[in-house]
């Protein structure tokens, strides 16, 4: 009973000491050197950690008041999961707009590579396939087919403009028009997988693997109150945002400690992009601990399709008014915000094979054999590698 108790109130422990580095590191040290980035660094982390505790108690306890599926649920923890990211990339965004773009397209390679990589942890039957979620095969497979499109298109297009441009090529740029028209676009596809994801999934339907729920309760276990699933949802949000800050804080440290010893630009976008990812990263990792696969993979999955359709367009919406409002400077007469070069071009256009092979190894069968897992992260690495070293 006390272990059970103990175990309940680990978050609040983790809370408190996470809040207590990043006070430390805030307003204790000065100096932005090395100790004031591992202290943020480890408190963001930790911080960030207790609020997806906090998410995932409010998302189990709200999946069974409503029996919803756990793939629902957590996809839902999962938009969540994004705070910290859309916090630390608000700030990258301000100081360098070029970096911060890329820094945004570039988690989801992070994220696809997470979750390849992940894919080799889940249970296995007798013939090495892991059987995955009904959910992600019929409308996360959809996504990611979508951004494929997405990416090839948006890519092909800046390949057009830079090689057709008329005068000065080197002042081609994505204008504050354009990035309001591609979020409204990427968002309205998000809003409606959303929706489709709750009416065709959110109940009971047949399941696929054991796994596949709705959300079960444990014999004598009362439903949690609507007042504590609002309290720690909450709670959960704005100790990520002040996760997220504090990760920020620290991989904006590291990355000028990199390109001061000499290291080159792409390699620090990449470093900013796994950080970045912290929040989603953290909360497929708690779940799986907690045996509760389904949030894990909705989690692992929706690391990858809301980058394209959700935090990349909120990205580009804060580009804009940014430039509109002279947060940051507009690059030309007409509204230019982000330049159309080899590192922004190639970090979009590599997204599409890293989309058409993920497609390809879900939609198949839903399952994924260990071929299919290590073709994943072999491309998503080699993808990773090809715009560190060429980009």
């Amino acid at each position: 009973m006390s272990g059970n108790s103990h175990e309940g109130k680990q978050w609040l422990w983790l809370l408190i000491g996470g809040l207590l580095l990043v006070a430390i590191g805030n307003f204790a040290i000065q100096d932005h050197g090395w100790l004031k980035a591992i202290i943020l660094g480890v408190g963001g982390l930790v911080v960030v950690f207790a609020s997806s505790e906090m998410m995932i108690k409010a998302v189990d306890g709200y999946a069974k008041r409503k029996k919803m599926n756990s793939f629902v649920a957590g996809t839902m923890a999962g938009l969540s999961s994004n705070i910290p990211e859309l916090v630390m990339l608000g700030f990258v965004l301000m100081a360098t707009p070029r970096v911060g773009f890329i820094v945004t397209v570039l988690t989801l390679h992070v994220g696809a590579a997470a979750f390849g990589l992940y894919c080799s942890t889940l249970p296995r039957d007798i013939e090495g396939n892991a059987h995955l979620p009904k959910p992600l095969v019929g409308l996360s497979t959809d996504l990611y087919a979508a951004a494929a499109g997405v990416f090839f298109s948006i890519g092909i297009i800046m390949l057009l403009m830079k090689a057709f441009a008329v005068g000065d090529a080197s002042n081609v740029s994505l204008s504050t028009t354009d990035l309001y028209v591609f979020a409204a676009i990427l968002l309205t596809i998000q809003v409606v997988a959303i929706l489709r994801l709750v009416k065709r999934f959110s109940k009971q339907h047949k399941p696929e693997s054991e796994d596949d729920v709705p959300v079960q309760m444990a014999k004598n276990e009362t439903l949690m109150p609507i007042t504590a699933i609002i309290v720690f949802s909450v709670g959960g949000l704005f100790a990520s945002v002040i996760g997220g800050h504090s990760v920020g804080e620290f991989a904006g440290i590291l990355v000028h400690k990199l390109e001061e010893a000499g290291y080159s630009e792409m390699f620090g976008a990449v470093i900013l992009s796994v950080f970045a990812s912290a929040g989603a990263f953290v909360m497929i990792g708690t779940a799986h601990f907690q045996k509760k696969y389904n949030i894990a993979m909705a989690n692992a999955s929706g690391a990858i399709t809301q980058v394209p359709f959700l935090v990349l367009p909120i990205a580009m919406i804060m580009l804009a008014l940014f430039t509109q409002t002279g947060v940051i400077p507009a690059l030309d007469n007409n509204n230019g915000v982000i330049p159309i070069d080899i590192h922004t071009t190639s970090t979009i256009l590599l997204g599409f094979p890293s989309m058409l092979v993920l497609w390809k190894a879900v939609q198949d069968d839903g399952k994924v054999n260990w071929l299919e897992t290590s073709t994943m992260v072999a491309i998503f690495l080699l993808v990773i590698y090809l715009l560190v070293a060429h980009g």
